[in-house]
């Protein structure tokens, strides 16, 4: 089918999707665009092309996701129709078929594209999406076994920078030196970033990562410690420092699982935010997004309604009704973002309950050993019941007990319905479950089939 026009090749795609969904399979969120995309290498491009006001990319370790639903928050409240892979499938399949769902006739059916997308295949895609912004928000160790080491990322998205900076507006997080180092040579970057010292860490987490000038091989001195490895630093050997964001959280109120309020400072002025979702890390995706939106031409007092009434992506802090009591879903992947949700749940009054499931499939990782450097102590004396559940159950139970939580207050149910019937019994407050990636499908699955929540696909 090389020769065909690009029509007949879109019509094969949605076909294929269609029967993956009507088998049960989920193919909406990547298997058309794979289908596509072997047809035509450079659908991506040609239908990203057609998009009247081009594209807007986002990536990140963590919080990508969020970040673009908060983007999509402020840019549909206010009139734009866009394009956007909203399930969270980002790499090239995922937004192949993001981008063949909105294809009509030789249109498309949107005016902007904003799409999340996976740190590794960032490179391809932004050569074929050529989007008029990169938002690039933090980088953490993740998945040893597929991604390498931080610089091996980094080195990356230097190169894309260097290919694109000069057509593609940067938007970039300041705390994070890997990330910020990337605008330092650049005409046109936005920065973002926490400054705020009572959100301040005692000392650096022996989970942080990025530690050293990539200038000159020193370690970094922080003056401040915000979250993992972000915060306010300079080097004391060759004077690299954080650049100066334009774009600032301050006053900070953390508020458990209930949200956050921040002040957001502006070239365009300072307004207060009142944020429905938790967490130190979500005002970080805030800034981000709210620095994207900005640049975007937005005016202050719509970014700020749209940040308010964002609702929680999928399994980022969503809560859904389970016979009688909530169901709280707050994803855990990697030691920095992992630590962030045990500092989010250790402001929660009381004992908690948690549903934790660890799987090592490929999406996860198969190296499970970051549960040790997540800081699972933190709730050790909070904890009312554990249940361990996922491919590596026994392991996850191990490293709670070691953490300090009492063995009979540790339940190993490895099958997931089973996992989720135990952990909800007994109890009437909120249940937490932290699953990692492909958990989290499976729990969603799963709720989808008692008719508690959407398929996530559609």
């Amino acid at each position: 089918m090389a020769g065909l026009p690009l029509g007949p090749k879109l019509a094969v795609a949605r076909a294929v999707g269609s029967v993956a969904r009507r088998a049960g399979r989920g193919g909406g969120t990547s298997l058309p665009g794979k289908v596509l995309m072997k047809l035509d290498p450079h659908a991506i491009g040609a239908l990203a092309s057609r998009l009247p006001e081009g594209s807007v990319a986002i990536s990140a370790t963590n919080g990508k996701t969020t970040t673009a639903a908060m983007v999509a928050s402020v840019l549909e409240r206010r009139g734009t129709p866009l394009v956007h892979n909203r399930a969270g499938a980002n790499m090239a399949g995922g937004i192949a078929s993001t981008l063949l769902g909105a294809a009509q006739g030789k249109g498309i059916d949107g005016r902007l594209g904003l799409f999340e997308v996976d740190e590794f295949w960032l490179g391809g895609l932004v050569e074929q999406l050529r989007p008029r912004k990169l938002l690039l928000g933090n980088l953490f160790r993740d998945q040893l076994d597929r991604y390498g080491e931080l610089e091996t990322i980094a080195d990356r998205w230097a190169e894309i920078v260097a290919r694109h900076g000069s057509s593609t507006q940067l938007v970039l997080n300041a705390d994070d030196p890997l990330v910020a180092d990337l605008g330092r040579e650049q005409p046109r970057v936005v920065y973002f970033g926490v400054q705020d010292d009572t959100m301040a860490l005692p000392q650096m987490q022996h989970a942080s990562d990025s530690k050293h000038c990539r200038r000159c091989g020193h370690a970094y001195e922080y003056d401040a410690i915000y979250l993992g490895h972000l915060g306010r630093y300079h080097c004391p050997n060759c004077g690299q420092r954080r650049p100066e964001p334009a774009v600032v959280g301050e006053r900070i109120e953390l508020r458990g699982t209930r949200g956050a309020r921040f002040t957001l400072r502006t070239p365009e002025g300072s307004a207060r935010v009142e944020l429905p979702l938790p967490g130190l890390y979500n005002v970080y995706n805030a800034l981000g997004a709210a620095a994207l939106c900005l640049s975007l031409g937005v005016p202050l007092a719509e970014v700020v309604s749209g940040l308010e009434q964002v609702a929680a992506a999928f399994g980022r802090a969503e809560t859904i009704a389970l016979d009688g009591r909530d169901l709280s879903i707050l994803l855990i992947k990697n030691p920095a973002g992992a630590n962030e949700v045990l500092r989010t749940l250790a402001l929660e009054d009381g004992a908690v309950d948690l549903l934790a499931v660890l799987n090592d499939n490929t999406a996860d990782g198969r190296d499970i050993s970051w549960v040790w450097d997540a800081d699972f102590e933190l709730l050790a004396g909070r904890v009312r019941r554990v249940t361990c559940s996922g491919t590596r159950a026994a392991e996850l139970a191990l490293r709670m007990k070691y953490a300090g939580v009492d063995e009979e207050r540790l339940v190993v149910v490895p099958e997931l319905e089973a996992a989720l019937d135990e952990a909800r019994r007994d109890g009437d407050g909120t249940l937490f479950a932290l699953p990692t990636y492909t958990a989290l499908l499976a729990l969603k699955e799963l709720l989808a089939r008692r008719g508690l929540a959407p398929e996530y696909w559609r």
